[in-house]
Formats: C-alpha cells, sequence, structure tokens
C-alpha cells in the first residue's frame, strides 16, 4: 500500500514538474503580458497557504531566457524554409537598398527595387523576366551576345572565295567573335546570378571582368592584323605586347579585393587615368595599372600606324576614324560608370531603368559592333588588293 502511495506521490510530481516547464514556456512567449497580470491583484488564497519561493528573480529569469532560445531558433529556422520556398516558387519581392547584405551593395543611389539574396539558380534565372535593378544589365548584353553570335556565325560561314587567306582570316576574326560571345555571355551571366550568394557573386564577378580583358584581346587581333599586314615583325611584337598584358589582367581580376564594390572605380577608371602616386602598393594600384596598361596597350600601334600612313589615309582607307568611334565609346561608357551618372545626380529615379551600368553595356555592344565594322571595310580593303603590298604601306 505504501509503495502505491509513492508511485502516485512520483507520479504527481512528474506531472507538476511537466505543468511547470509548460508554464514557463507560456510565459516565455506571452512575455510582458504575464507581468502586467502579475502586478493587477494578490494572488488566489490557494496560493496564500504554499511556502515562499526560494528562486530569486534573476535565476526566473535566466531560466526564461534559457527556454525561449530553442524557440527562437526554431521559429528563425521556420522562417528560412518559408522564404527559400517562396523565392524557389518565384513570390518574392524587390527590397530597398538599405535592408541589403553587405555583399550585395554595388550602388548606393539605386534606392530601391533590388533583388533579395536568393539561393537557388532556378529562382535567379527566373528573376530575367522579372522587373528590378538588374533586368536592364541583363537584357543588353544577353541580347548583344545573342547578336555577336550570330555574326560569328555568319561570318565563319561566309564562302573562302572572299578571302584572301580563308584559314587565318577566319581565325582572326574568330578570335574578336570569342572575346566578344565570352565577354558578353560572362556579363549577363554575372548579373543574373549576382544575388544567389556572397561565394557565387565573386566568382561569376572574376569571370565578368575576365571577360572584359578577353574581349580587349579579341578586338586588338583583326585589327593589327590587317593594318599591319605587310608589317609582320611590328604586328608580332604588339599582338605579344597585348596578349601578355590581356593575361596579367585576367589573373589580376582573380583577386578577390579587386571585385568588390569599394573598388568599382579602380575597375572602370584603370581604362582612363594613370596612377598618380607612381607606386604599386596593393591590389588596387596593381589592377589598375594591368588594366591601364591593357586598355591604352592599342595608343602606340595607333600613332605608329597613323604616322606611317598620314592622318588622312590612316582615317579614310585604314578606317581610323571607326576605331576613334570605338575608343570614345568604350572611355564614355566607364567614365559614366565609374562617376555613376545619372543617378548620382537624381538617386531614386533610376533605380530600373538607364541607370549608368546600363549605359555603359549599351555602350560596349554599340562600340564592338563599330570595331567589328571597321575591320570588315579593312577586310574588304585587303581582298580588293588581292594582297599585293607595297614597300611604303603597312596595310
Amino acid at each position: 500500500m505504501s509503495s502505491r502511495k509513492a508511485s502516485a506521490t512520483n507520479q504527481g510530481n512528474g506531472l507538476s514538474n511537466g505543468n511547470r516547464e509548460r508554464g514557463h514556456l507560456e510565459l516565455a512567449e506571452l512575455g510582458p503580458l504575464l507581468e502586467e497580470k502579475g502586478d493587477q491583484g494578490p494572488s488566489s488564497s490557494a496560493n496564500a497557504d504554499d511556502p515562499p519561493c526560494t528562486v530569486t528573480q534573476e535565476e526566473e529569469e535566466e531560466e526564461v531566457r534559457v527556454l525561449t532560445l530553442p524557440l527562437q531558433a526554431h521559429h528563425a529556422m521556420e522562417k528560412m524554409e518559408e522564404f527559400v520556398y517562396k523565392v524557389w516558387e518565384g513570390r518574392w519581392r524587390v527590397i530597398p537598398y538599405d535592408v541589403l547584405p553587405d555583399w550585395l551593395k554595388d550602388n548606393d543611389y539605386l534606392l530601391h527595387g533590388h533583388r533579395p539574396p536568393m539561393p537557388s539558380f532556378r529562382a535567379c534565372f527566373k528573376s530575367i523576366f522579372r522587373i528590378h535593378t538588374e533586368t536592364g544589365n541583363i537584357w543588353t548584353h544577353l541580347l548583344g551576345f545573342v547578336l555577336f553570335l550570330f555574326l560569328g556565325i555568319l561570318t565563319m560561314l561566309r564562302p573562302n572565295m572572299y578571302f584572301m587567306a580563308p584559314l587565318q582570316e577566319k581565325v582572326v576574326f574568330g578570335m574578336f567573335f570569342l572575346g566578344a560571345v565570352l565577354c558578353l555571355s560572362f556579363s549577363w551571366l554575372f548579373h543574373t546570378v549576382y544575388c544567389h550568394s556572397e561565394k557565387v557573386s565573386r566568382t561569376f564577378s572574376k569571370l565578368d571582368y575576365s571577360g572584359i580583358a578577353l574581349l580587349i584581346m579579341g578586338s586588338f587581333v583583326p585589327w593589327l592584323y590587317y593594318s599591319f599586314y605587310c608589317s609582320p615583325q611590328p604586328r608580332l611584337i604588339y599582338l605579344s605586347i597585348v596578349c601578355v598584358l590581356g593575361i596579367s589582367a585576367i589573373i589580376v581580376a582573380q583577386w578577390d579585393r579587386f571585385a568588390t564594390p569599394k573598388h568599382r572605380q579602380t575597375r572602370a577608371g584603370c581604362l582612363l587615368r594613370p596612377n598618380p602616386e607612381g607606386c604599386c602598393l596593393g591590389v588596387q594600384h596593381c589592377g589598375k595599372r594591368v588594366f591601364l596598361g591593357l586598355g591604352l596597350s592599342g595608343v602606340v600601334p595607333t600613332m605608329h600606324f597613323t604616322i606611317a600612313e598620314g592622318f588622312v589615309k590612316a582615317t579614310t582607307v585604314g578606317q581610323m576614324g571607326w576605331f576613334f568611334l570605338m575608343a570614345v565609346m568604350y572611355i564614355t561608357g566607364a567614365g559614366l560608370y565609374a562617376a555613376r551618372i545619372p543617378e548620382r545626380f537624381f538617386p531614386g529615379k533610376f533605380d530600373i531603368w538607364f541607370q549608368s551600368h546600363q549605359i555603359f553595356h549599351v555602350l560596349v555592344v554599340a562600340a564592338a559592333f563599330v570595331h567589328f565594322y571597321g575591320v570588315s571595310n579593312l577586310q574588304e580593303f585587303r581582298y580588293g588588293l588581292e594582297g599585293g603590298c607595297t614597300d611604303d604601306s603597312l596595310l
């Protein structure tokens, strides 16, 4: 009989302990409401005969705090699962700039319309068809990629009868189209998956700037081939310099610090101005020097060609007028991108359309097409001469 009473007593104590734990959980969830109710009136008569509680207020708060931590973690996991599900289903909403994580903050003059972090490639690619700050950046180079892929296929399929040296000339044009297609494809892919995660963003940012170096290298190849057609030694020297600088720029683009928003002006300004300090300290100045050298490596062969052929012949027969226009487009686009014009003067007005990065993209595609047009004219000129050379001409 005594054993039954003891077991009943233990069960009662177990139930009271369970009720006490549930009471603490409820206290943790209700919070201040219970505190207010506790202050409203005296305790009931049933509790009047209870022995005084020996647990201090600090110990009760500590116990409540310990019990609320698992609840908070559980609620956070539920919210994260709900967010990932919404992203997967494409039911996300654009957010303002000030709530973006640091790795997504690039242009503080674009105030609204940003994509949230979306750890799903499917959601990132579906966002191509949504309106946000990257929509224009994606489509300008996606359409440019399709354009140059189409032009490249047409050029490669041209009959050999339209070339003096079909194999060499198609390889030369192929280098240009390869650089243009890779540059534009890396660009639109980067802007598409930019919001996936910090690691993915950094990886595709490296590809994006490597594509710029490939475009510059590929653009030099056909121009140097036809402009110095009858001067193989200078042509080889200039091509070698461009390749060395291009490979160096690609290596620099792989450094993590070079791809951060902090070095935005470094990435764009490297094509516009030299390093005024006269020394190379850290990634920023080294990267600037390498990309500056690559961007300005065309100045020496341009001056060489213009002096040798004369300004009139260089700008007409030599198509230098088109190449000058191409250079103006590239420099203008890079300058607007570095200075963040026009959104700098009208914050929040160019969040979706006509921001500096979109203008830069349009000018890059236009400049590449102008370059292709000039090189095509050079190829026709060379075809008209039937591959002949004169003693006083580089062409």
